[in-house]
């Protein structure tokens, strides 16, 4: 068998090796969101710990924009040497003190956008992870006015981040106003609209 047969032998073994993998597809990252949605619904709808419980004899549904894989990004870290405390104002007038992370750099649509990360200081189940709490254009519109929150993933000695606004999500206190819920700070405002997540309950 010459070198050139051998070759196209290779090439077509390796075509038909990377065709039978399955890849993460638009649908197939759909599906996930979507199964994730309804498992929140149950929760709300049956957990002791929703914050609907005793509010309700209804059946309880988030509303969601469809999920868009444009809004999920890859943003890189950038460390913040000498981090402080930070005091966040709460939707009750009290305050919540978080560590500062990194600022996460991302692209979107051609222009940077950095959004301050912080770390859960409160003692507890949550303590250590990372918090980002953000506004946008479609804040007090088609989104919670006091902004939505994203619950990110830590990863020890990591210089990116991903940020799927898809899995943006209201604080309890946009649906029942006995909870205190830390606003996003200043840096966090973004002035494009972001059309994922969690929309408005009310």
């Amino acid at each position: 068998m010459n070198k050139t047969l051998l070759i196209i032998l290779a090439v077509i073994i390796g075509g038909l090796v990377l065709w039978s993998i399955p890849s993460d597809t638009d649908d197939h990252y759909a599906d996930t969101i979507l199964a994730e949605r309804k498992e929140k619904d149950t929760f709300m709808n049956e957990d002791k710990n929703s914050p609907f419980l005793g509010m309700t004899d209804s059946v309880v549904a988030l509303k969601y924009f469809p999920p868009e894989p444009h809004y999920r990004v890859i943003a890189d870290l950038e460390t913040i040497e000498q981090k402080k405390v930070v005091q966040l104002p709460t939707s009750t007038g009290a305050t919540v003190q978080y560590l500062e992370f990194a600022w996460a750099i991302f692209d979107l649509d051609g222009t940077t956008y950095r959004l301050l990360i912080f770390e859960v200081m409160d003692m507890g189940p949550t303590r250590g992870q990372l918090f980002l709490a953000f506004a946008d254009a479609t804040s007090a519109g088609e989104t919670y006015g006091a902004g939505r929150y994203l619950d990110l993933k830590k990863v020890r000695a990591a210089t990116t981040i991903e940020l799927d606004f898809n899995k943006a999500y209201n604080p309890y206190c946009a649906y029942n106003d006995q909870y205190s819920c830390p606003l996003p700070p200043r840096e966090n405002l973004l002035p494009i609209p972001i059309p994922a997540g969690e929309k408005a309950f009310h």
